[in-house]
């Protein structure tokens, strides 16, 4: 079977970078086209000897922080139509935003992993922030239009939806009016240990953008006097820091490695999960490094979480909401393995099994 997979880009390093690394993983021999890549990726890729194709948008100045502008410009619609899958059985796509818009022919099965109906389209409020959608809708307002129609037309173009959860598989259904098959990303267990050393902080591993409300967590660490380790980097982190600038229990830690965040999460009291996200793999990592998580009750969390035995849930995004949780912390007795059997159902050799079977029936149906 000489298959191709295809990806929004490769400019950051998030769980939709872990899924493309799983999927090449069960097919190393497969040809991967995206819009753009970083030297990053690159190494990694040249690192596995992975072939790999870009668009013409490769060329383009500053593409990874311009991609919102060339977006409007419709070039990344442009540049997926543009490539030529004729000499392929199969094509993976693993969308977001754009990937899923690539054309194939008839003999040529396309299956979508989507990792979400582009926000940037359906949810622009969420993913551009009020302030923009104020100011700008006049503006942006055709592009949006051309936009859903485009994916709406792409989208009944795909043989079959894989989807990372039953929140993204609601909307697959609302907007495109397609079926799917939910299949969860992974994390590889062994990675993952037990301390018998726990620490006395909570801690938060994430990409730090406004969206993803640590500045909540910030908030209640402050009022409450706890103490507060935060991995990552981003847009938010001034702000951030501003808002911790007073208390001295609050740690920004920048980037680290795989190792060093495999320790801190093993150490922590508990992973604070404030965000929505359509699944999220951090919380599996948590867990199964036998800790548990306090998530906001709403999207994947709740696929994730068994709330009372590897976490607990705040019902609201709020500083209240998230105080009256930590409150509730230590009334409950966590049991490590519990944690890891939950993590465990997860685990990348289901994931990659599963995947298989699903990508080995539609080829043979083709056949």
């Amino acid at each position: 079977m000489r298959m191709a997979i295809v990806c929004d880009d490769l400019i950051q390093q998030g769980g939709a970078e872990e899924v493309f690394l799983d999927v090449i993983s069960c097919y190393p021999k497969a040809i991967v086209y995206t819009s753009y890549i970083s030297d990053y990726w690159k190494n990694i890729l040249k690192d596995r000897n992975i072939e790999y194709r870009t668009s013409f948008l490769q060329k383009f100045p500053l593409v990874s922080k311009l991609y919102r502008f060339y977006s409007i410009l419709y070039l990344h619609v442009l540049a997926f139509e543009g490539f030529e899958f004729s000499s392929f059985d199969l094509v993976l796509s693993l969308s977001s935003r754009y990937a899923h818009l690539v054309f194939t022919k008839p003999t040529t099965k396309h299956v979508c992993y989507m990792h979400s109906p582009a926000r940037m389209f359906w949810n622009t409020k969420d993913y551009f922030g009020k302030e923009f959608w104020n100011l700008f809708l006049p503006l942006i307002y055709p592009f949006l239009f051309f936009s859903r129609m485009t994916d709406y037309i792409a989208a009944q173009r795909v043989d079959l939806f894989l989807v990372n959860s039953r929140v993204t598989q609601k909307r697959v259904k609302r907007y495109y009016h397609k079926e799917s098959i939910v299949l969860n990303p992974s994390i590889e267990i062994s990675n993952f240990h037990i301390s018998k050393d726990i620490g006395d902080y909570f801690f938060i591993v994430s990409r730090l953008t406004s969206w993803k409300r640590i500045d909540l967590v910030i908030e209640a660490v402050n009022k409450l006097g706890l103490k507060l380790k935060i991995s990552g980097y981003g847009s938010d982190l001034p702000r951030l820091k501003y808002l911790a600038r007073n208390n001295p229990n609050i740690e920004f830690l920048g980037r680290v490695s795989d190792e060093e965040k495999y320790k801190f999460l093993s150490k922590c009291k508990a992973l604070i999960y404030p965000q929505k996200e359509d699944f999220g793999i951090v919380p599996l990592e948590c867990m199964a490094s036998g800790r548990p998580v306090i998530a906001y009750g709403a999207g994947g969390a709740l696929e994730t979480v068994i709330p009372g035995e590897t976490g607990l849930f705040f019902s609201e995004q709020s500083v209240e909401s998230l105080m009256s949780t930590f409150n509730k912390y230590d009334d409950i007795k966590f049991i490590s393995d519990t944690c890891v059997d939950r993590a465990r159902q997860f685990d990348k050799k289901l994931f990659k099994s599963k995947l298989e079977k699903l990508l080995n029936d539609v080829y043979l149906k083709s056949n």
